[in-house]
């Protein structure tokens, strides 16, 4: 039996709710590997099942930091997915918008912590952060590379190939 939670009643509630957000991302992630998919984008569909591989883990992350913290983590509910996307080029376009929104929802709680000096969570949190960086670093290069590229002749099939050749690297 817990006895007491080491979070604020706001830090537990704004967790919870970057839980949700999580969720949803890999819900949006699975949406958009379907819809590549369906559209003969086999290594843009690969690297979308990998993307909601990844929120899922953040999301389940999250849920433990909370339980361990002796928080109350909740199940959330996932509606309103987008499942059809105009265009290719649109599926990484909303890609890009959810991890950009992802890393402001977490510097929104990296800024209460600071408030409320919770450094516990702050420390925890900044994991999160180095790897927002990431995420939306590889959602940019992928945008960029219809630019790059381009989108006529077999630039879409030039673009799914090397989708998933994207990399990251923090030095």
């Amino acid at each position: 039996m817990r006895i007491k939670s080491l979070l604020s009643t706001e830090i537990e509630s704004l967790l919870n709710q970057q839980i949700k957000k999580e969720a949803h991302s890999s819900a949006i992630y699975l949406s958009m590997a379907s819809w590549c998919d369906r559209n003969g984008f086999d290594g843009s569909a690969d690297f979308f099942f990998k993307q909601s591989d990844e929120e899922r883990h953040h999301q389940i992350k999250l849920y433990k930091y909370l339980l361990d913290m002796g928080g109350t983590a909740l199940s959330p509910e996932i509606s309103n997915i987008k499942i059809e996307f105009g265009s290719f080029r649109e599926v990484f376009e909303d890609a890009l918008e959810q991890e950009i929104a992802i890393t402001q929802s977490f510097k929104n709680i990296a800024a209460h912590c600071h408030k409320e000096q919770d450094f516990v969570t702050m420390e925890f949190l900044n994991w999160f952060l180095r790897e927002q960086r990431e995420e939306e670093y590889i959602a940019r290069r992928a945008l960029e590379l219809f630019e790059v590229i381009g989108e006529n002749g077999t630039g879409y099939w030039d673009i799914d190939k090397n989708i998933g050749n994207i990399k990251y690297s923090a030095e």
